[in-house]
């Protein structure tokens, strides 16, 4: 048969997955995390190296047709009333770059398309121009639609993080927590004010503006990688040790309060938006301590005591009792349903953990643990490898890395503000 044929297509992906694979039995050989090898397949590999992997299958449907670069004639373009192209166009008829911002005076008079703006230079803007105000609030507009529908390797890696902090929810110790808890909510403000303080400093020193370069650069850094805390403590054995429920609380807790610095962030754009800036994250913290007592005081008891004893029994041939298939049903569905109000509130990674955590005291104790692994070890741990192989690795520019300035530049941050501050408190 002849024509166009998509085996090379396939050949290529299951190539680079088994490449993956490989990475992660291999780290275990030797004893140490899959995560670093894992990323560095998948950025060798990737598209922005190798290119085992088409760039096609890697990049959001989105961004493949949104064209952000500014035209060479801008200014001009803008005096005259003529179009700057679809997407920008759409961007400057949005409220994100006023030009009265960008230029002491403006006037419209008619002209071919109704509008002839007469400029002449400005400032008090957040942006050092009009035409870097377009260029990056096009960038941040197409990462919002990406976000919302990513490329498939970025779907199913979101998807293994959130089943993974599901079932790490399951291992949440109360009794614990009651020991780790206050010292770990202290660690998790230091932990997210002083990269926050310290990214900020660094960025001016690097010559950018306070606002918004070193106030973004600091809240970026902020943020605690559950995924990554989660994955490591569970790879060493220790998730259920003092110390691990201690990194996994205030893990959360700093991510709550990054989420809270990230609206005020972007609130700083545009008019301060009460209801998300403060309403959602307050709205979000009350759920997820009503939820924790539900957690201990309802959930057991609704379970063990009212839903499972009512499930007909099967024959003693099955492989899967009905009490553990009703058991995983209920578990999926809670899930979904925290999943779906904590995404509303702030991100849906929140009803995960608490939603795992709903199951960490039914009784006999590990045994919801027990019957979620048993459905779905295998598909959690093949979407965990993708999110570092593919979700992570593909994001990073390896463009922008090799300059000698980038890297050192680099290097200070990461090894100061983002990883000297989360250590040393």
């Amino acid at each position: 048969m002849g024509g166009a044929s998509s085996y090379l297509a396939i050949l290529s992906i299951c190539g680079f997955l088994s490449a993956a694979w490989m990475a992660t039995k291999l780290s275990k050989m030797a004893g140490v995390s899959s995560i670093v090898l894992e990323i560095t397949t998948g950025v060798l590999l990737g598209p922005s190296v190798l290119g085992l992997v088409s760039s096609e299958y890697t990049v959001c449907e989105h961004a493949k047709h949104a064209e952000c670069e500014l035209p060479p004639d801008l200014d001009q373009r803008v005096k005259e009333g003529l179009p700057l192209g679809q997407y920008l166009g759409r961007i400057a008829n949005m409220d994100y770059c006023p030009l009265e911002l960008y230029y002491h005076d403006v006037e419209m008079d008619e002209h071919s398309d109704g509008h002839h703006r007469r400029l002449s230079g400005g400032g008090g803007a957040t942006y050092g121009s009009y035409g870097e105000c377009l260029q990056k609030s096009c960038e941040a507009d197409v990462s919002h639609h990406c976000g919302l529908t990513p490329d498939v390797f970025t779907l199913i890696g979101h998807a293994g993080v959130a089943l993974m902090i599901f079932e790490s929810g399951m291992h949440f110790d109360f009794e614990k927590a009651k020991i780790v808890g206050p010292k770990a909510c202290c660690v998790a403000v230091l932990g997210t004010i002083l990269p926050l303080i310290t990214g900020t400093i660094l960025t001016v020193l690097y010559g950018k503006p306070l606002l918004p370069d070193g106030v973004s650069v600091g809240t970026a850094l902020a943020p605690t990688s559950v995924g990554i805390a989660l994955r490591l403590l569970g790879e060493a054995g220790v998730l259920q040790q003092d110390f691990g429920q201690a990194i996994i609380t205030a893990a959360f807790v700093d991510d709550i309060l990054s989420l809270i610095l990230f609206n005020v962030l972007f609130s700083l754009r545009g008019d301060f938006d009460v209801i998300k800036v403060v309403v959602f994250p307050v709205v979000g913290v009350i759920f997820m301590g009503i939820a924790m007592v539900a957690a201990v005081k309802f959930w057991p008891y609704f379970i063990s005591d009212v839903i499972l004893p009512r499930i007909p029994q099967k024959g003693a041939s099955a492989k899967v009792s009905s009490a553990d298939e009703a058991l995983f049903v209920i578990m999926f569905a809670l899930l979904i349903a925290y999943g779906t109000i904590t995404h509303f509130l702030g991100t849906h990674l929140w009803g995960c953990f608490i939603a795992g955590m709903s199951f960490a005291c039914v009784k006999p104790l590990h045994h919801p643990h027990h019957v979620w692994v048993k459905q779905t070890k295998r598909i959690t741990s093949w979407m965990i490898r993708v999110f570092f192989a593919c979700t992570v690795a593909f994001s990073i520019p390896v463009s922008k890395l090799l300059s000698i300035e980038a890297f050192l530049k680099g290097s200070l941050m990461g090894i100061g503000p983002c990883i000297l501050t989360k250590v040393l408190c």
